[in-house]
C-alpha cells in the first residue's frame, strides 16, 4: 500500500501508456521510499530489474549484474568485461521478451559507477543508440545519490543531455502523508505526536515504518534509538557512507551546522573544519543541499555573496543532540520530559518543522496565490541608529506590500505571550522597519502548536499558524 505520492505513481503508470520508449530517473534521498515506489507502481512486473552494489568493485558489479540477466531469463548469460557488453546481453534479453512493454529497472545505479568504469558512456550507447529508436521500452534509473543523479544523469552535458523524458524527485513525507501513515497503520497517535514524531524523523517512510503498535511515542522512540541493539543505532553512519563516496567531509559540515542554529557562512564552515577552501568543497555544499540536509540562504536585503548554510534535517538534528555520545539508558527519551536539553530542542526542531512546511503557512495565512521570497533576516545591535540586534528566522515577504515576520515557538500548551516576550517582539519589529526602511506592512505572525492565548499581550499579533495548519 502506497501512501501518498499520488502525483509521482500517476506519473510511473503513465509510462506504460505511452507509444513510445521512456527513459526516467527517481531520486531522493536515502529511505525515502523510491524502490518500493517503483515496485508497487508496476506491480512487482519488470522484464529485467538489478540492484547495485554498495561499496561493490567493478568486477562485483559486472558480476552481479549478469547474474540479475540469469534470474530475469537469460540464462546463458556469461560475466561481461566491461559495461558495454553487459548492456549488449540486456538487449538480448529484451529482444527475447514477450511482454508487450519491456520494463526495466535498475536500483541504485550511482554504485555501479565505479572509477572509470564507463558506465555512462555504456548507458548512453544502450538508450541512444538502440532503446529510444524502439516503441517498447521502459527504462528506469533510480540512485539514493541525489547529487549523483542530478550531475551524471539529469544535466549531463554529454550524450544523455536531455534524453530523459521523465524525472522523479521524491521528498520526505509532508505531516499530512505522515499522518495517513500512521492512520493505516492503525498506530493511534494524535497530531501532537506525529508532530514530535516528524521532528525526530522527519518524513522518511523508513523511519516511521518501525513504530510498534501498543507503546507510546516515548517508548517507540527509546527501542528505535536508544535500546541496545536499537534497529537505527548505526543509521547515522550508514546514511552518510552510503551517499557519499568519501562522506568524512560531508559529516563535518553537517558537524560544525548542527552547532550554530542560525547557521554558518561558507567561511565560517571552512575555519571551523579546517577544509580546503576550493571548488570541491562548493561542490560539497551544493550536495548537502540536494540532498536535503542543509539549505542555503540569503538573509532579506542581503546579496548573495553572504549566503549562509543552515541544518534543516530533523533526523540529523536529532541525532546531534542526543546520539552522537548516545546514552546508556535504555529509557533516555522518555526521562527527558521537560528537561532543558529537550526544550531546546523542542524549539529548534519545530522551527525546521515550519521551514518544511512553508506552503501550508502561506495557505493558511490565505496568499498561496501570492507571490512570495521566503528568507530570514538579522541586525546587529546599534545604538546609535536605535537598533538592539535582533534575529528571525522567517520572513515571507510578499508581493502585495506586506511583510509577515513569523516567530515560532513550540510548546505543549497554548502560548502564552508575557510581558516581556511581547516587549521581545516589539523589538525585532522596530528593529526590522528601522533597518530595512521597508515601506511596506509588517506583520507579526505567531507560529505555535496549539495557538496562543488570546490575553492583555496578544493584541500585536496580526495572524497565528498552529500545528494543524501543518497538516493540511
Amino acid at each position: 500500500m502506497i501512501i501518498g505520492r499520488q502525483k509521482e505513481r500517476k506519473q510511473l503508470e503513465g509510462l506504460l501508456a505511452s507509444d513510445r520508449s521512456e527513459f526516467a530517473a527517481v531520486y531522493g534521498r536515502r529511505r525515502i521510499g523510491k524502490t518500493f515506489l517503483i515496485r508497487e507502481s508496476f506491480q512487482y512486473n519488470f522484464t529485467f530489474q538489478h540492484e547495485g552494489l554498495f561499496k561493490g568493485d567493478r568486477t562485483d558489479q559486472l558480476y552481479a549484474f549478469s547474474a540479475s540477466l540469469k534470474d530475469a531469463g537469460l540464462t546463458d548469460a556469461s560475466v561481461p568485461e566491461n559495461w558495454l557488453e553487459a548492456f549488449e546481453l540486456l538487449k538480448d534479453l529484451i529482444r527475447k521478451s514477450p511482454e508487450q512493454k519491456k520494463v526495466i529497472f535498475i536500483d541504485e545505479l550511482s554504485w555501479m559507477d565505479t572509477p572509470k568504469s564507463k558506465l555512462i558512456m555504456a548507458l548512453e550507447s544502450f538508450w541512444n543508440g538502440w532503446a529510444s529508436g524502439r516503441k517498447d521500452i521502459v527504462l528506469i534509473i533510480c540512485s539514493s545519490v541525489t547529487s549523483w543523479m542530478i550531475n551524471k544523469v539529469i544535466h549531463n552535458k554529454g550524450g544523455l543531455y536531455q534524453r530523459l523524458t521523465e524525472r522523479i524527485y521524491l521528498q520526505p513525507f509532508t505531516l499530512h502523508e505522515c499522518e495517513e501513515y500512521v492512520e493505516a497503520e492503525s498506530l493511534a497517535m494524535n497530531r501532537a505526536q506525529i508532530l514530535e514524531g516528524y521532528m525526530i524523523m522527519g518524513g522518511v517512510p523508513y523511519y516511521w515504518s518501525h513504530l510498534q503498535k501498543g507503546l507510546s511515542l516515548s517508548q517507540n522512540i527509546d527501542r528505535m534509538f536508544f535500546a541496545a541493539g536499537a534497529p537505527l543505532d548505526e543509521e547515522f553512519e550508514h546514511l552518510f557512507s552510503s551517499l557519499f563516496r568519501y562522506p568524512e567531509e560531508y559529516i563535518l559540515i553537517i558537524k560544525a551546522l548542527a552547532g550554530k542554529k542560525s547557521g554558518l557562512t561558507r567561511n565560517e564552515i571552512l575555519r571551523q573544519t579546517g577544509i580546503e577552501g576550493s571548488g570541491n568543497f562548493s561542490a560539497k555544499l551544493d550536495e548537502l543541499n540536494k540532498c536535503g540536509f542543509i539549505r542555503p540562504y540569503t538573509e532579506f536585503g542581503k546579496k548573495k555573496k553572504d549566503m549562509v548554510y543552515q541544518l534543516i534535517d530533523p533526523y540529523t538534528i536529532f541525532y546531534f543532540h542526543f546520539l552522537e555520545d548516545k546514552p546508556k539508558d535504555e529509557n533516555y527519551w522518555t526521562n527527558q520530559l521537560n528537561t532543558p536539553v529537550r526544550n531546546v530542542w523542542n524549539g529548534l526542531a519545530f522551527e525546521r518543522i515550519c521551514m518544511w512546511h512553508t506552503a501550508n503557512i502561506k495557505r493558511a495565512l490565505g496568499i498561496s496565490g501570492v507571490l512570495t521570497d521566503i528568507c530570514s533576516w538579522s541586525c546587529k545591535a546599534d545604538p546609535d541608529n536605535g537598533l538592539h540586534g535582533s534575529q528571525i528566522d522567517m520572513i515571507i515577504v510578499r508581493k502585495d506590500q506586506v511583510i509577515n515576520l513569523l516567530e515560532m515557538r513550540y510548546s505543549a500548551t497554548p502560548y502564552a505571550i508575557t510581558k516581556e516576550s511581547n516587549e521581545d517582539l516589539m523589538r525585532k519589529r522596530n528593529d526590522f522597519i528601522t533597518a530595512t526602511g521597508t515601506r511596506s506592512a509588517v506583520h507579526l505572525t505567531m507560529a505555535t502548536p496549539l495557538g496562543i492565548i488570546h490575553n492583555s499581550y496578544a493584541g500585536n499579533i496580526q495572524s497565528e499558524i498552529v500545528a494543524d495548519d501543518l497538516f493540511y
